[in-house]
């Protein structure tokens, strides 16, 4: 199971970077848990300096943009 980290405060990017993680998962049909960390200090422990962030299994993938849905379905691939 993937553990698709969401790092950002709720605003409307993060909440889109969201959605694209959630729809790139279901596409490939991998289990996943989403998660969405919001509390700054948490972010900051991630080294994540700009959000949306998203980070899989605990490794940052992307940070400061939203990524495509078909972006993020390669990172989910990568072993």
């Amino acid at each position: 199971m993937k553990k698709i980290q969401i790092l950002g405060m709720g605003c409307p990017k993060c909440k889109k970077l969201a959605e694209n993680a959630e729809s790139a998962a279901k596409e490939l049909g991998i289990e996943y848990e989403l998660v969405k960390i919001t509390d700054i200090k948490e972010i900051m422990n991630f080294g994540v300096m700009t959000t949306p962030a998203l980070a899989v299994d605990g490794e940052v993938k992307i940070s400061g943009r939203v990524s495509s849905v078909e972006e993020i379905k390669k990172i989910l691939q990568q072993k």
